[in-house]
């Protein structure tokens, strides 16, 4: 059985402080993107791992899904299973793509086994798994406050414009992303900023990670700066990066970009 785990974008992304017991308070809006990995689920004699595609860092047996595997066998004493994961969601991208993949075999296992989870059953599994995961059960836009696992349901629909993807050939590690990061006061909740005209959101939202990042690697700001000058209402970059994206009134090809760096066109949902 296969499903198909989409990556996300963060439309703004404050950290407001940061908490005792080791995280950061934050305010972020999470909208799903149609940049997607495959997972295939088989019952086998005993749990297996592959993968294909994008090489994966790290040990396979440290992978997501394996944790959300074990998860789920917990309470549910599932088969055992043979996981293979094919990956094209950049890695290192601020795209939530491993919180994605777990979060999509959740609901696998969920329906191959009919289990009969309740999508609020299903969060509360994916929330121990990461702060973005469970944002991929209901896959909806939605604005993530306190550690970004917080979430109220929003409406943000983006048909009508053209989203544009750019993934140069550097990985950020969160460990760096808030080494250096600057804490922001907002004088407005994001979900309000949000309904401005998106011509606005360039005036009014921000990340907070990008002043630090672009320091250390000016490659990525130059990204930015580019879909701009390529007509982009709004551009970012997404969660601590290091992809970036723009927001285009129509259809629009970015052949300079393309030269160094990946480029996912029209990956609006």
């Amino acid at each position: 059985m296969l499903i198909f785990p989409n990556a996300k974008i963060n439309i703004g992304l404050r950290i407001i402080n940061r908490r005792i017991d080791g995280y950061h308070t934050l305010e972020t809006i999470l909208f799903p993107i149609k940049i997607k990995d495959i997972v295939e689920v088989i019952e086998a004699d005993k749990l297996t791992f592959s993968s294909s595609g994008t090489r994966i860092p790290g040990n396979s047996i440290d992978n997501l899904c394996l944790k959300a595997y074990h998860i789920i066998h917990r309470d549910m004493n599932i088969p055992p299973v043979h996981i293979h994961l094919h990956k094209h969601i950049p890695i290192g991208a601020g795209l939530g793509g491993g919180s994605a993949d777990a979060a999509f075999l959740i609901k696998l296992l969920d329906k191959k086994f009919a289990l009969g989870l309740s999508l609020e059953k299903m969060e509360f599994y994916a929330k121990q798994l990461g702060a973005d995961c469970a944002f991929f059960i209901h896959n909806q836009p939605v604005l993530a406050t306190e550690r970004g696992d917080q979430f109220h349901p929003i409406t943000l629909a983006l048909k009508d414009y053209y989203i544009v993807l750019i993934m140069p050939p550097i990985h950020i590690s969160t460990h760096e992303a808030y080494q250096h990061v600057m804490l922001s006061i907002p004088n407005q909740s994001l979900e309000k900023t949000v309904a401005l005209p998106i011509e606005a959101w360039k005036n009014h939202i921000d990340n907070s990670f990008e002043m630090s990042i672009f320091k250390s690697h000016p490659t990525i700001g130059h990204i930015k700066s580019s879909l701009y000058e390529a007509g982009a209402l709004y551009a970012s970059m997404s969660g601590s990066g290091s992809s970036v994206y723009g927001i285009f009134k129509s259809e629009t090809q970015l052949p300079e970009l393309e030269k160094y760096n990946q480029v996912f066109y029209d990956v609006g949902l």
